[in-house]
């Protein structure tokens, strides 16, 4: 066989096997609390999203996206929430920032919504030059405050008259109609902004709307669905990514990349190989789906196998695993300038058949099955545990199967149970303090992190679990509608641990949470006194006015009767 290799043929099958050297699975990435403070220029800042924080859905002008209408819809969303209002953040903006720049953040990671400034999503058709300056403004502000903007063009909320003429991403159309919206962004914001995420999460896009009906446009396309729309999502984002750098990056100076998110994956048995193949099949199912086609220029080879020997089992002729041609290889290789990485939680993974007679399935195109352990601390979200470790192990994955990319974190949190309404939120410090620490060894391991974005700034809309579930630094009264934000007492943890960059010494951290929970008892007591507020505006607004109009009634009712009887 090697004799009939050319030397040039030699030198990239090199290449290849140094570029995809493998990962350790047996390495224990599990040691004790980690002193030390990250690089010079390290970046810190926290996220949002359009649909989750602005509100103002209908507003000067914007269009209808998928979730306005998905959520409109009896029984998708947790009590049947909506984004309508939200943070109310398309009018609170200002203040927002005077909070991320009272806990020195670096930069700010917020999306644009599409229809807000294309309200049908076609760009020959209207511009809504209202959303533009919106958005201007906002990136203005924080420039004006030395806050980097890290924009998403792609945070889930599609223009409703896409999905509804074409059936969104299940369409190769939504390509030039998604690229054509990025230009405008570039053309209108790029002067200001540096960093651009194409797409938040495509797993969620794809699985969660197009397979599991879970999320918006609520489809169940099992089995192919979510495969689909992958393939159009990772074509749009290579366009992009070609459209900047051939039109824009000389001029603006920018990075492209995107922002996947990817729970990780451990073998339950180290010592059993189908549990670690089970668990690399995991990863590659969730973040290598789109890592791999970016970095190496098609899908990871066990996707292949599984889903085509599954397909042929269910006595289909072609794979449900859409096929990228030479031409398209080659146009996606290469179109990440860093690569954005939200990470939340792990599972452990061991080896599961599904046989081919129980039908199309992502889940069961895998052949896993997905464990937590009961001692992993549980915060009250059903699905995040606490398992700080997992994120290190995630981290030299990336810098081992994609040749180190640069990376920046760009959703990292936890959230808390519905009805809590406790500011001194210490399961939250303790899961910053946890999770940053791994991403600070996986630093010393020699992973390029160049950035940790906190999610989220605000206590938002959390999708189908409406706001059942608080991610946020700051707790936001949605019973009242003014939405006022109260700094829980992490907004005081993570200011002390930006402002050390990292970690000094185990006395000044210890110390922060117990100076972040002196401080947040204030804010609990303007909590408490909320409703009462909520109830004094409720007698301001609505029964003074109508008392008054009473009075003035009957005044009039008794005028009439004096006139009557002095005549």
């Amino acid at each position: 066989m090697w004799s009939i290799l050319k030397p040039h043929q030699l030198l990239a099958l090199v290449l290849v096997a140094a570029a995809s050297e493998d990962f350790d699975w047996t390495k224990n990435h599990q040691t004790s609390f980690y002193y030390g403070t990250f690089p010079t220029g390290f970046s810190w800042g926290a996220g949002s999203s359009a649909y989750q924080t602005e509100g103002a859905w209908n507003t000067d002008g914007k269009g209808r996206s998928i979730w306005d209408t998905f959520a409109h819809k009896k029984g998708r969303i947790h009590a049947n929430d909506t984004g309508d209002f939200s943070c109310e953040g398309y009018y609170k903006f200002k203040d927002d920032i005077l909070l991320i720049k009272d806990m020195k953040l670096n930069h700010y990671r917020f999306s644009i919504s599409w229809p807000r400034i294309l309200p049908s999503g076609v760009k020959s058709e209207h511009i809504n030059e209202k959303g533009i300056r919106y958005y201007s403004d906002l990136i203005n502000m924080l420039l004006e405050n030395k806050i980097t903007p890290i924009v998403t063009l792609y945070h889930w909320d599609l223009p409703q008259m896409l999905q509804e003429k074409y059936g969104g991403w299940q369409n190769i159309s939504m390509v030039d109609y998604f690229n054509d919206f990025a230009n405008l962004c570039f053309e209108r914001f790029g002067n200001r902004v540096k960093y651009w995420i194409t797409f938040n999460n495509p797993w969620s896009v794809a699985v969660e709307g197009y397979e599991t009906g879970e999320h918006a446009p609520g489809l169940k396309l099992r089995g192919s669905g979510a495969y689909r729309a992958a393939h159009h999502i990772i074509k749009a984002h290579a366009k992009v990514w070609h459209t900047y750098d051939v039109q824009w990056r000389s001029k603006q100076k920018g990075l492209v990349g995107i922002s996947l998110t990817a729970d990780w994956g451990e073998p339950v048995d180290l010592t059993n190989q189908q549990d670690i193949e089970a668990a690399e099949r995991y990863i590659q199912f969730y973040m290598g789906w789109f890592a791999t086609p970016l970095f190496n220029g098609d899908y990871p080879q066990v996707m292949k196998e599984y889903i085509g020997r599954k397909s042929g089992q269910q006595g289909l002729g072609t794979s449900r695993l859409p096929v990228f041609s030479p031409q398209e290889k080659s146009y996606i290789k290469g179109t990440c300038d860093f690569l954005g990485l939200g990470h939340f939680t792990t599972r452990y993974i061991t080896q599961k058949n599904y046989p081919s007679g129980l039908g199309d399935s992502y889940f069961a195109d895998r052949d896993l099955a997905e464990l937590v352990d009961p001692q992993w601390p549980d915060p009250g979200s059903e699905w995040l545990y606490s398992v700080p470790w997992g994120f290190r192990r995630l981290l030299n994955f990336v810098k081992t199967h994609y040749g180190n990319p640069m990376i920046y974190v760009t959703e990292n949190g936890v959230s808390e149970k519905m009805f809590c309404t406790d500011l001194c939120d210490d399961w939250r410090m303790k899961y910053f303090k946890d999770y940053i620490n791994e991403m600070l060894k996986a630093i010393k391991d020699g992973v390029n992190v160049k950035g940790y974005t906190a999610w989220s700034l605000l206590d938002n809309f959390e999708w189908d679990r409406g706001y059942s579930e608080r991610f946020g630094l700051f707790y936001v009264d949605f019973r009242n509608k003014n939405k006022p934000r109260y700094p829980k007492a992490s907004v005081q943890f993570y200011k002390r641990l930006i402002s050390s960059n990292g970690f000094p010494n185990q006395r000044e951290v210890e110390s922060w949470k117990r100076k972040a929970v002196e401080t947040c008892s204030s804010s609990n007591q303007l909590l408490a006194a909320d409703p009462l507020i909520g109830h004094m505006e409720m007698v301001t607004e609505i029964v003074v006015p109508t008392v008054c109009t009473l009075c003035i009634l009957l005044s009039a009712v008794f005028l009439m009767f004096l006139l009557r009887r002095h005549f």
